[in-house]
């Protein structure tokens, strides 16, 4: 262990309590001798017990049909979430708007961040309504067992298949950590099959004695693990160990627009490769806390000033790492674009 590390041990053993989830960072979270313990088993029981409460008292939010769905499954799957009007309001505003976008290119595929805080939202009627819409506000907060305001973009995937570049790890099943955490995806045109639909492995969400174990097995070689993505935390599942683990086979989310789907990414899920190039329009949500606290709200992105403007707090941390690095980090600032403009990256 470096000298350096043994100065930061106080903080490495504060984020025990936390969400950070990297097994090669963190010299604690990745011990070997630690894991064979049980740490990360006992972080990830502790932490699905936790959720399993405060989801609880946030029953009110989704019917009963929704909490059996994310019961069974981990995701919701709602059709028809905006009225006509709405929907095609948001299309004409999506269409004709230029907005401050960020580029993320992973291999072939781009995904585009559009922040949607209270000053670009409050000439665009219909896409505040869509992000202030129940179905998409309350599932995120259900399924990711905490009452506090989602980061939220309008999110574009565009997906070359033919370009000559490395896989787009996206397409690996994945979970993104070792606790309940809530995405929501509301497209607003189809997604046809072919075109790298969300994919899920259905009950992936819950521990298991299978998970559990190969939880266990992870933790014991994740800190030098090859894949970065994996020794940081987000374990990928190969495919042809899905059945092992004894789950069905991934649903694919080929829906029409106007269809809801929020999912607990804690279990596998991938962007299913595309089959040609392809355009993907959505609104995005993502609400993660830690997960050790006993309370479901209490949320400091809830404050006043705050509200609806964590997206653009996030890309404007990207913009500051790279100016304080000297190159590009993820996000790179694409400038006022229409949303399905192609990338420069």
């Amino acid at each position: 262990m470096r000298s350096a590390d043994i100065l930061k041990m106080p903080w490495f053993a504060a984020e025990l309590a936390t969400g950070a989830k990297s097994f090669c960072d963190n010299p604690l979270i990745g011990s070997r001798r630690l894991n064979e313990a049980g740490l990360h088993v006992r972080r990830i029981q502790l932490a699905e017990r936790l959720a399993d409460s405060r989801r609880r008292r946030l029953a009110h939010l989704v019917d009963a049909q929704g909490r059996d769905a994310y019961a069974q499954d981990g995701f919701i799957k709602t059709g028809n979430v905006l009225s006509a009007e709405t929907l095609e309001g948001a299309r004409h505003e999506i269409e004709t708007t230029r907005f401050k976008a960020w580029d993320m290119r992973q291999g072939n595929a781009v995904t585009r961040f559009i922040p949607l805080p209270p000053n670009v939202l409050k000439n665009l009627p219909y896409l505040r309504a869509a992000v202030w819409s129940k179905p998409f506000q309350n599932g995120l907060r259900y399924v990711g067992s905490t009452n506090g305001d989602p980061l939220v973009y309008l999110h574009i995937v565009m997906t070359n298949p033919g370009a000559k570049r490395r896989a787009d790890p996206q397409t690996a099943f994945h979970s993104d950590t070792f606790h309940a955490t809530a995405k929501a995806w509301l497209f607003f045109y189809d997604i046809d099959d072919r075109e790298g639909p969300f994919t899920y492995i259905p009950g992936s969400h819950r521990l298991t004695p299978q998970r559990l174990e190969w939880e266990r097995q992870q933790s014991l070689i994740a800190a030098d693990h090859e894949n970065r993505l994996h020794a940081r935390g987000s374990f990928r599942l190969p495919a042809d160990q899905v059945r092992a683990m004894g789950y069905d086979d991934p649903v694919r989310f080929s829906v029409p627009g106007n269809t809801l789907v929020v999912a607990d990414t804690h279990g596998f899920h991938a962007r299913a490769a595309s089959d040609k190039p392809s355009v993907r329009v959505g609104l995005y949500g993502s609400l993660r806390r830690n997960p050790f606290l006993p309370w479901t709200g209490l949320d400091v992105f809830n404050l006043p000033g705050v509200r609806g403007r964590q997206a653009r707090i996030f890309v404007g941390q990207k913009d500051l790492a790279t100016r304080i690095k000297g190159r590009p980090v993820s996000h790179r600032y694409a400038g006022e674009v229409l949303p399905t403009e192609p990338s420069k990256f």
